[in-house]
């Protein structure tokens, strides 16, 4: 059960594995220094690959951010592939935004909603998997849900129009002021990511960096999920091998 994760960030869905039992290995990651494209596995030493490349490139916000000037991480889905052929796992789990591709060794993927494990948000991610066969919740419409975790710590996400663009919301005289609203504490986000309030209380982070962190992982419900899936799967392997 030694798993090796990439883009691991501070490791939320790490302990989703880990509290299945898993002993999970974290690969680099630009949050500690680290850079993918120096990285190479041993091949064959690892029985599954978990991770969530950056996001950025697929997110339906990336057109703000570029318009504001804002740099947008590059699309690494591509090294996850390269390291899934060096390293020859088992199994993989890959996870990212929904209109994100799928990587190319991919068998299956399937849309997951935090709310439909347990959780208490909206957040809607897509993971695609090969060398076994998850059974997932389907996705509701899950009324009762929280708005997603934002980065920025947004209590109402950006709402994006047809074009892409950014919406603006009614001022009160009429005129169409920008979508910011107000920010939720960093206790309060890691609540709603299903993370005890003091997690990251002796983290070495900004309130910025924490922030992001919290925003872009996955919750723990969902995590949960995945991993209880990945081990109740593991003993009806669809392929012996992950890669070329």
């Amino acid at each position: 059960m030694l798993v090796l994760s990439l883009f691991p960030g501070i490791g939320l869905l790490d302990m989703a594995f880990e509290e299945e039992g898993f002993c999970v290995v974290r690969g680099p990651d630009l949050l500690w220094g680290g850079d993918i494209r120096r990285f190479h596995p041993p091949a064959g030493k690892f029985d599954g690959v978990i991770g969530g490349p950056p996001c950025q490139a697929f997110s339906r916000l990336r057109h703000i951010a570029i318009a504001q000037g804002h740099a947008i991480a590059p699309n690494l889905i591509p090294e996850f592939e390269r390291v899934l052929d060096e390293a020859r796992p088992g199994w993989f789990v890959m996870e990212n935004v929904p209109d994100a591709p799928t990587p190319r060794q991919a068998e299956s993927s399937a849309l997951l909603r935090d709310f439909d494990c347990g959780g208490l948000t909206s957040r809607l991610r897509r993971f695609s998997w090969a060398g076994v066969a998850l059974d997932l919740p389907p996705v509701t419409r899950s009324p009762g849900a929280l708005p997603s975790v934002t980065c920025d710590a947004r209590v109402t996400p950006v709402a994006i129009g047809g074009s892409g663009k950014r919406k603006g919301q009614r001022g009160q005289q009429g005129g169409i002021a920008p979508h910011e609203g107000a920010h939720l504490m960093l206790g309060e986000m890691l609540r709603r990511q299903g993370f005890a309030p003091g997690l990251l209380d002796g983290a070495p982070f900004t309130l910025t960096g924490k922030r992001a962190a919290v925003g872009n992982g996955v919750p723990l419900p969902m995590g949960r999920t995945v991993a209880q899936a990945v081990k109740a799967a593991m003993d009806t392997p669809t392929r012996a091998v992950v890669g070329d």
